[in-house]
């Protein structure tokens, strides 16, 4: 310090910056290294971190991935306007095509309205200009009384063509188709002589089909024929009866087989 303008020596006595020198480039160097080592852990606010200016302003890393970001939505966001714009035009072209239907139908709608009247009017007048319409001296609403002798000649005469008609017409027969096993008594049973009785059966809607002799058991044979019967002429059960009474030659009767026709 000084006094009257004069510097005072023993002041230098009390300061210390000169003797810690050394405290001071210790702290220096520690202060480097802690510095490199932000730097290589990538933590630290080193001069190496990228940063961008705006305006004088410095803006972090963190602002560049903003922009990334920015751009991704302004790309999403041009792409949505393309297809809305797409969408439009076709909602519109749509709503063209259907007005243009509907004024073509409410032209119709006039014209066929029109037609209508036209005809309703035409139909008027002739009603009020001849008395009647066109069509009343076809229209007999209460019938004539008098029928001529030639009309009722040709009423008999269609009556009789569809009764004539009627009766040639020709009739669903049900019939049924029945294969019938005739066994013998014994080997030594005559089977020709067995189905020549059998085929003497006669009656009303039978008809007798083919036959054959079946190897049964022992060397014995059985009959095997088939009957055409109209159900509602011949029973079964009575053909069945019929065979059975042929007692010298005749065991049994069987069905092997039944069909309708």
């Amino acid at each position: 310090m000084s006094t009257n303008g004069v510097y005072d020596p023993s002041v230098l006595v009390q300061e210390t910056f000169y003797f810690d020198v050394a405290k001071l480039q210790e702290a220096e160097i520690l202060y480097q290294e802690h510095l490199e080592t932000l730097r290589r852990s990538g933590t630290g606010d080193v001069p190496n971190k990228l940063q961008k200016k705006v305006d004088g302003i410095e803006l972090p890393q963190s602002s560049l991935a903003l922009d990334k970001d920015s751009s991704t939505i302004l790309e999403t966001l041009n792409k949505i306007s393309v297809e809305y714009g797409e969408l439009k035009r076709i909602v519109t072209k749509q709503a063209d095509d259907i007005q243009k239907i509907l004024k073509r139908l409410d032209t119709l709608e006039i014209k066929e309205s029109k037609n209508l009247l036209s005809r309703s009017t035409n139909k008027t007048e002739n009603i009020v200009k001849n008395g009647t319409t066109e069509d009343d001296d076809d229209i007999d609403l209460f019938g004539s009384d008098e029928e001529t002798e030639e009309e009722r000649k040709v009423k008999e005469e269609r009556l009789k063509a569809y009764e004539n008609k009627k009766a040639k017409k020709a009739q669903v027969i049900a019939k049924s188709s029945v294969v019938l096993d005739v066994k013998p008594w014994s080997d030594e049973t005559d089977l020709n002589e067995m189905e020549t009785q059998v085929r003497e059966i006669k009656s009303t809607g039978l008809k007798w089909g083919a036959s054959k002799q079946v190897p049964l058991a022992y060397g014995i044979k059985k009959l095997q024929i088939i009957a055409i019967v109209e159900d509602d002429n011949c029973s079964i059960d009575w053909l069945q009866e019929q065979i059975e009474n042929i007692e010298d030659l005749v065991q049994s009767v069987d069905i092997a087989a039944f069909n309708k026709l």
